[in-house]
């Protein structure tokens, strides 16, 4: 039961919770850390992790995108990115990385604009594709919804083996006076392929995307470290309670569907362990990671970070934010860490977590009992 309350005389709302409002609670029973299990696994692709690479410049390249994937996660590759626009694109991230160190810097976002004003090449996507199927992993792409039509012959004829349509938000009911809007019902039924979708902010809208035939729901909204979205449109989700919501979506798809499982995927605000911990226990089955795999060294930004709304042509809601590196990608997400403060051996938290709360798989742990603290973000 949800209550909502009293902005004012002619407006009321809900209370929501980010994953700093929240903690998880010990039970009475502890594990080994080597009996619990966080693989994790959606339609016929077996992952040893819960964790996709977001498709974000900054964070995956196919080079990186096949690391993540012989590390047993997904590396989702951005098809609208640099990657896609640049036969050779490092001279380009070498100019980003040398861009002014300023946060929100005017001419550095000018100058990212400028960049990604090049078209996408279908050639480029059908090469960055390949390379990443000849190394003999999952092979993701994404899209936003305003260009999977134009490209998505292109993707399906590469290979790829998930795809993903991500934005800042997608609905299922898109109204346009000025062009077609992509019926995803429609596209998700004719495909092949598991389809990952978002994101979503709340019940209603992702039970309506899990309605289309999504494999997975996106959840998440402007909650990212290099947006500014809550700023320049006043809009914004606080993760824990949104990924709770949309838990209950899935929830009540099942019982509407007759037992059809949708994956609820958090997707941004998670830049360290806690994070991941805490999401899982709200209810997803998985994390889409962006600045926390940002910070390995092999990364493309090089301790830089951004998104897709940093360069957006008319409205930029992003920033290139300075993050830094912490260690190898290996020791970022498997250890052995050197650092106290989250950044590395994600997994290793995230498995210590479910043993120290008595949780042997991540099923299992979306039960964990969790408490409301505002003081939960402080050591």
């Amino acid at each position: 039961m949800t209550y909502e309350i009293e902005i004012g005389r002619a407006k009321r709302g809900r209370r929501a919770y980010s994953l700093d409002d929240v903690a998880v609670v010990p039970s009475r029973r502890t594990r080994d850390p080597l009996d619990v299990s966080v693989s994790w696994q959606i339609d016929a692709y077996q992952f040893e992790m819960p964790v996709i690479a977001a498709p974000m410049d900054s964070v995956m390249s196919p080079a990186t995108a096949i690391a993540m994937g012989r590390l047993g996660g997904l590396g989702v590759l951005n098809l609208e990115g640099l990657w896609t626009r640049y036969d050779d694109p490092q001279s380009v991230l070498d100019e980003i990385a040398g861009l002014s160190t300023e946060n929100f810097s005017p001419a550095a976002t000018r100058r990212l604009q400028e960049i990604y004003e090049a078209p996408i090449r279908a050639d480029l996507i059908t090469s960055r594709l390949a390379e990443i199927r000849e190394a003999g992993v999952t092979v993701a792409g994404s899209l936003t919804p305003q260009r999977t039509q134009q490209f998505y012959r292109t993707v399906l004829a590469a290979g790829v083996d998930i795809f993903v349509i991500r934005g800042t938000t997608v609905s299922a009911e898109h109204v346009s006076k000025n062009e077609e809007p992509l019926d995803l019902k429609k596209f998700i039924y004719e495909l092949d392929v598991p389809v990952i979708v978002g994101g979503a902010a709340g019940y209603t809208p992702a039970l309506h995307l899990m309605r289309t035939g999504a494999a997975g729901v996106l959840v998440g909204f402007g909650g990212g470290a290099t947006t500014t979205t809550r700023r320049a449109l006043g809009i914004h989700s606080p993760l824990a309670s949104a990924i709770a919501d949309v838990a209950g979506a899935r929830r009540d798809y099942m019982d509407e569907s007759g037992g059809r499982y949708v994956h609820v995927i958090a997707d941004g605000g998670m830049g360290v362990s806690g994070d991941i911990v805490k999401a899982i226990a709200m209810g997803a089955d998985a994390v889409m990671l962006g600045s926390a795999l940002a910070r390995a060294d092999e990364a493309p930004g090089r301790g830089w970070h951004w998104g897709q709304e940093a360069h957006h042509g008319e409205l930029p809601r992003g920033d290139r934010v300075d993050i830094g590196t912490v260690g190898p990608l290996q020791e970022v997400l498997w250890g052995p860490s050197h650092h106290t403060d989250g950044t590395s051996n994600l997994i290793g938290a995230l498995r210590r977590a479910m043993a120290t709360t008595g949780y042997s798989d991540l099923k299992e742990f979306q039960r964990v009992e969790v408490v409301l603290s505002p003081y939960a973000s402080v050591d």
